[in-house]
């Protein structure tokens, strides 16, 4: 298989999306006595990990708005879930924010790589 038919296997980015979509469950429903103690940037992680969640969903062949809105919602139901899990504050707006942000920037990456790269698309 060459690398232009892997790029578009459509199927490939979608069990690596659904694989991130986990990840991103367990470290954020992991009790938070269970957390390393210094997590750095803690926004910036929330931006980068669902800006790469929204390019593989994106990749997946969810359309732009489409893999925003889902990804975005995703992040709202996980900061919710949060608030039952012992040691996590859940529901912060910031947290929200910095999510919907980051899948924003994960798309738009996409966007314009594909029209860099027209043969991606």
């Amino acid at each position: 298989m060459t690398w232009r038919a892997l790029y578009r296997d459509r199927r490939l980015w979608a069990v690596a999306a659904v694989a991130g979509a986990v990840a991103i469950a367990i470290g954020s429903l992991t009790p938070g006595d269970e957390m390393p103690q210094s997590l750095p940037w803690d926004k910036f992680n929330h931006f980068a990990g669902y800006a790469v969640l929204a390019l593989l969903t994106g990749l997946a062949g969810i359309r732009a708005m489409l893999a925003w809105g889902m990804v975005s919602a995703y992040g709202v139901v996980i900061e919710f879930a949060q608030i039952a899990v012992p040691g996590r504050l859940g529901a912060d707006p910031a947290d929200m924010l910095a999510n919907a942000l980051g899948a924003a920037l994960g798309l738009v990456a996409l966007i314009m790589s594909r029209r860099v790269f027209p043969w991606h698309g």
